[in-house]
């Protein structure tokens, strides 16, 4: 497993407002990979849990929401670590929209 991608993105929505951003924009996150699916997504508490598969790869990912800043991690299988500078831009990029 190659080293896993963490993004802070930080908003002024406090927990719940992020919380529902997320809830609402959940299907845009599978453009973080090309051709990418969402194909599970569940909330543990103030995390969500989601799978993406895209380029015949899953990537298990996570999204932990706090009062000011939401903690993105992407578990990137070893096929996919060639693009994780360009998943890393993509997520901090789009998570900074996905909560505006």
């Amino acid at each position: 497993m190659a080293e896993p991608i963490s993004v802070d993105i930080p908003h002024k929505l406090g927990r719940e407002g992020a919380r529902a951003r997320i809830s609402g924009g959940v299907g845009k996150i599978a453009d973080l990979i090309p051709g990418g699916a969402l194909t599970d997504n569940r909330w543990e508490g103030d995390t969500l849990y989601f799978t993406i598969e895209g380029m015949g790869q899953r990537v298990a990912s996570r999204l932990d929401v706090a009062e000011d800043v939401v903690k993105a991690t992407v578990d990137l299988p070893p096929f996919l670590a060639m693009f994780a500078n360009k998943i890393r831009e993509k997520l901090a990029d789009n998570g900074t929209k996905l909560l505006k």
